[in-house]
């Protein structure tokens, strides 16, 4: 529990300094790295942002399965609410997780990300790679995923820009686990609350559901994010 604790300490202490406005991707699941085999999953998320710009409001939906005992795929479809009150979809995601090895086999659970999107409306692209760790403490958990996401395309310019992603979990018991969660990339730092739980129907069928709510340490402009997400795996 100390060692967590000061752990947490030092990241907020090292990053509280970062002011900007975020990027709406940066507040997103904070991924685990585990992969269960032979698992089949549909998974939808919901996002939405409030700040002095007005709210912005954001969906994903996915459906993945597992293509070996520790090698996953999902693919997304991603849409937003555009200021005429339309909801239109406009991008599409594939992604690839990687459990380096068993949990608990070494000292800290590992694993691997890979993500391209296609922005049909931008004509552009983003390729992202991430290392995602996980540490249990006793009854609590340390997560955290470290992201190099690389831009190109017609629309935008091409950048290399980084995103870390920290949880601290509380399993108080299957259904209800708080947490609280921080987000921060090149320009950006948000903390807040999050609640999440499992609902288990059978050895091989699972409901997960996940909640958040975080606030931008960004300036006179601290924006709100709310995001949610439902997973049934099977």
């Amino acid at each position: 529990m100390k060692i967590s604790s000061n752990l947490i300490f030092l990241l907020l202490t090292l990053l509280i300094s970062k002011t900007s406005f975020a990027d709406s991707q940066l507040i997103d699941k904070i991924y685990h790295p585990y992969v269960l085999a032979n698992e089949r999953e549909i998974e939808w998320r919901f996002y939405e942002r409030r700040s002095d710009d007005g709210t912005e409001l954001a969906q994903r939906l996915g459906y993945g399965f597992s293509i070996g005992e520790n090698v996953t795929f999902e693919a997304y479809v991603i849409g937003d609410k555009q200021p005429s009150g339309d909801f239109t979809v406009h991008s599409y995601e594939g992604e690839i997780r990687w459990m380096l090895a068993d949990q608990g086999k070494y000292f800290i659970d590992t694993g691997l990300l890979f993500e391209v999107e296609r922005d049909n409306t931008k004509n552009t692209w983003e390729i992202t790679t991430g290392f995602l760790a996980e540490k249990e403490f006793g009854r609590t958990s340390l997560t955290g995923n470290f992201f190099l996401l690389y831009n190109y395309g017609d629309q935008t310019e091409q950048e290399l820009t980084t995103q870390i992603r920290i949880q601290y979990r509380y399993r108080l018991m299957l259904e209800l686990q708080p947490a609280i969660e921080l987000y921060t990339d090149d320009e950006y730092i948000g903390v807040g609350p999050a609640f999440m739980g499992v609902k288990k129907f059978s050895p091989s069928k699972r409901l997960k559901w996940e909640a958040a709510y975080i606030v931008g340490f960004n300036g006179d402009d601290q924006d709100k994010t709310f995001r949610f997400s439902i997973e049934y795996e099977f």
